[in-house]
C-alpha cells in the first residue's frame, strides 16, 4: 500500500451500523472480504468497496455467487495467515452451514470474521432465526454488538479472538444494529503488510475422520479457554447498583435494557449486565450469577441463547418459562414493562395508535409485474411456485402460491409435477425465479429437473442486477463489488448446458409477444419436458439511477373504462388509482414512470397512449 493510500483517523462520522462494521475491517488489516448481499446484511460489503477505492491496496473485495461460496473463498485466505471476513444475513448462513462446522473443528491460521446479520421481526426474511444458534452448534465464540460503534470496535475484537484461540469468530449484528445510525470515529486504515504464507498440513486441512476427532477434541479445549477469556468477559454497567435481582442483557435489547432501567428510575436497583460474548457464555460469569442473586431477567433476541447455559429454572426468568416472548423484536417499550413487572413498579407507557399499513407491492414499470401478468394469461389455472426476491410480490398479483427459500422455486415445481403425475388432469406449473437467485441456487435444481424430465416451466426474471438488496451485480452483469471489469456468464449458455431443449427470450415490455412466448412453452412442457423462457428488461429503478432509462410513455385511462378494476386487480401497478368511488381507474402522474406496458392489460382498451 503506498503512503497516498494510508487514510488517518479523523473526526466523527455519522454512520450505518453496516458502514461502521466495514470501517472496522479495514482499519484492523482485512485483506479478503466477500459476501452475497441479504438485507440486513447488503451494505457492509458495498461500504468496503467504496472505501477501499480509492486506496492503493491489496485487498480483494467480491460479490460471490452464493453465501456458502463467499465463505469458502474467505476462509482460505485466512489459512494463509491473513485477515478475512464473510458477511450474509441470518438465512444465508444456512447456505453457508456446511463449510461453517467444518471450519470451526479445523481452525484458522489468520483471523476468520463471520458476519451473520440477523433479523429479528422479521422484517425482510423468511425466518427471524438467531445465528447465535449456528454459532452454538459449530461451537464458534459469538459477538453480540448493542450499536453501530460497539459494532466496530468487535471487529477489532473479534479478529483478535480468533487469532488468540485459531477459531472463526461470529460477529452478529441485527437489524437494528445494521440500519440504525451512530456518530462513531473512524481511526486510522494501516497498510496490508502480512503476507500470505499457507503451511501444508493435511491432517488438520485435509482432515479424514480420525484426524476429526481429535480436531473436535482440541476445539472443546479452545471453548473452555474461550470461556474465561477476560477482553470479552460480560459488564456491569452499573456498578453502584446492589440487591438479589439482576438484568442480563446482549445486543440491541442492552441498549434498550440500559435506557429503560434510567426512564424507571431503576439504574442503581437493579445490577444490569451486558453480555458481549453470548457463546461461550463465561464460565465464571455462570457462577457469579447463580451464587449471587435470587432472580436474574434474561433479555435477548430472539432465542434464549445466555438462557440455555444458566441452567437454573427456579431463579432464571426469561424465554424458556414465558416470561419474555419468544417471537418478535424486544422493542424499548416492551422490554420496559417487562423490566417494571420484574421490579414489580407500574410502567407508564405511552399508547401509540397503529397506523395503517400499506402492503409492498413491485414498482411502477417494474418489468416482472408485465411478466406476471403473461404467466397468468397463458396458465391461468396452474401452479406457480417462486422463489425470494423483488419478484415474491408477485404474490399481490395472484401469480406466486409458494415461497420457501433460495432456488425452491425449481425443486418445489419439480415436486408438484411428481405429485399429479399420474393424474388425468395434471395442472400446469410455471416456476418464476431471478437472475441473480438463479446463479444462487437455481442451476443444480435446474439440473435435477433435466434428468428427471420434470414438465413445467421456468420463467427466469432477468433484470440485469440483484434489484431486491440494492443492485448488486449479477455474474452476468460484467462488473464487481468495486465497478471493476469481470468476465460475464452467458445466461442462455448456461441454461442450456443443463439440458433444456425449450429456451426463449423475450421482453415482457412486449405484452402480446411475451404472453404468446409463454403460452408456447406451456404446451411445449406439457408433453415434452422443463421448458425456459428468459424474461429479460433492466430494473427500472436501476435503469434511473445510471441515466439510462428510455423516454416516458404517457398515458391515460379514457371515458371507456367502466370500473370493472380488472387493472388495479391483475396488474396492481401503482400508479393505476381507483377515483370516483371506484367507478373508473384513473393514472397517477406523480408515481408513473411511463414504462407503458398497461396499454395492453385492459379489456375494454380504455388505457391509451396520450397523443
Amino acid at each position: 500500500m503506498s503512503n497516498q493510500g494510508m487514510k488517518q483517523a479523523g473526526k466523527k462520522e455519522l454512520m450505518m451500523g453496516n458502514e461502521a462494521i466495514a470501517r472496522g475491517l479495514m482499519e484492523n488489516g482485512c485483506h479478503v472480504a466477500t459476501a452475497y448481499p441479504g438485507t440486513p446484511a447488503s451494505e457492509i460489503l458495498s461500504a468496503v468497496a467504496k472505501a477501499n477505492k480509492p486506496l492503493d491496496t491489496t485487498m480483494h473485495v467480491q460479490w460471490a455467487v452464493n453465501e456458502k461460496v463467499a465463505f469458502e473463498i474467505a476462509y482460505a485466505g485466512c489459512m494463509t495467515g491473513l485477515r478475512t471476513a464473510v458477511s450474509m444475513k441470518q438465512v444465508g448462513l444456512n447456505v453457508a452451514s456446511d463449510p461453517l462446522m467444518s471450519a470451526a473443528y479445523m481452525g484458522t491460521a489468520g483471523g476468520f470474521v463471520i458476519i451473520s446479520a440477523d433479523d429479528p421481526g422479521p422484517h425482510s426474511s423468511q425466518t427471524e432465526q438467531d445465528s447465535r444458534m449456528m454459532a452454538m452448534m459449530a461451537k464458534i465464540p459469538v459477538l453480540d454488538p448493542d450499536s453501530p460503534r460497539q459494532a466496530k470496535e468487535m471487529v477489532g475484537l473479534a479478529y483478535t479472538l480468533s487469532e488468540a484461540f485459531h477459531t472463526p469468530v461470529m460477529l452478529r449484528p441485527t437489524t437494528r444494529v445494521c440500519h440504525s445510525r451512530q456518530d462513531v470515529r473512524p481511526g486510522a486504515i494501516p497498510p496490508l503488510e502480512r503476507k500470505p504464507d499457507f503451511r501444508k498440513d493435511p491432517s488438520r486441512w485435509a482432515a479424514t475422520p480420525k484426524f476429526r476427532y481429535q480436531l473436535h477434541l482440541e476445539l472443546e479445549e479452545k471453548l473452555a479457554r474461550i470461556a474465561a477469556h477476560q477482553a470479552t468477559e460480560p459488564v456491569l454497567r452499573n456498578p453502584k447498583a446492589a440487591g438479589r435481582r439482576a438484568v442480563v442483557s446482549c445486543g440491541v435489547a442492552a441498549a434498550y435494557t440500559a435506557e429503560s432501567l434510567k426512564n424507571l428510575d431503576l439504574w442503581d436497583d437493579l445490577p444490569f449486565y451486558q453480555v458481549r460474548q453470548p457463546f461461550p457464555l463465561h464460565t465464571a460469569f455462570v457462577r457469579l450469577l447463580l451464587d449471587a442473586f435470587d432472580e436474574v431477567l434474561i433479555l435477548e433476541e430472539t432465542t434464549g441463547i445466555i438462557e440455555m447455559q444458566l441452567a437454573d429454572r427456579d431463579r432464571i426468568k426469561g424465554k424458556l418459562n414465558g416470561v419474555v416472548p419468544c417471537v418478535g423484536e424486544l422493542l424499548p417499550e416492551k422490554i420496559e414493562a417487562l423490566l417494571a413487572a420484574f421490579a414489580g413498579i407500574e410502567a407508564h407507557l405511552p399508547s401509540l395508535p397503529q397506523a395503517p399499513g400499506r402492503r409492498p407491492t413491485l414498482c411502477a414499470g417494474c418489468p416482472h409485474r408485465a411478466s406476471f401478468f403473461a404467466i397468468k394469461k397463458a396458465a391461468p389455472r396452474g401452479i406457480y411456485t417462486s422463489d425470494i426476491g423483488c419478484y415474491t410480490l408477485g404474490l399481490n398479483l395472484k401469480a406466486v402460491d409458494t415461497v420457501l427459500c433460495m432456488g425452491a422455486a425449481i425443486s418445489q415445481a419439480a415436486g408438484f409435477y411428481q405429485a399429479y403425475k399420474h393424474e388425468e388432469k395434471r395442472p400446469d406449473i410455471v416456476a418464476t425465479i431471478g437472475d441473480s437467485t438463479f446463479f444462487h441456487a437455481g442451476v443444480p435444481a435446474l439440473v435435477d429437473a433435466v434428468v428427471q424430465n420434470v414438465r413445467f416451466v421456468l420463467v427466469i426474471l432477468d433484470n440485469r442486477t440483484t434489484a431486491m438488496t440494492g443492485s448488486q451485480p449479477t455474474p452476468a452483469t460484467g462488473t464487481g463489488a468495486s465497478g471493476e471489469p469481470l468476465a460475464e456468464v452467458d445466461m442462455e449458455s448456461l441454461v442450456r448446458g443443463c439440458g433444456i431443449k425449450f429456451l426463449e427470450v423475450g421482453d415482457p415490455y412486449d405484452t402480446d409477444g411475451f404472453i404468446s412466448m409463454v403460452k408456447g412453452a406451456v404446451a411445449f412442457s406439457r408433453n415434452e419436458g422443463p421448458a425456459v423462457v428468459i424474461a429479460r428488461h433492466p430494473c427500472i429503478i436501476d435503469l434511473a439511477r445510471q441515466g439510462k432509462a428510455a423516454d416516458p410513455i404517457e398515458v391515460l385511462v379514457t371515458e371507456d373504462c367502466d370500473g370493472c378494476g380488472f387493472c388495479l386487480q391483475h396488474f396492481e401497478c401503482p400508479a393505476l388509482v381507483a377515483v370516483e368511488d371506484g367507478r373508473r381507474t384513473a393514472v397517477d402522474p406523480l408515481v408513473c414512470n411511463g414504462c407503458g406496458v398497461c396499454l395492453g392489460v385492459c379489456p375494454r382498451g380504455a388505457i391509451v397512449k396520450k397523443e
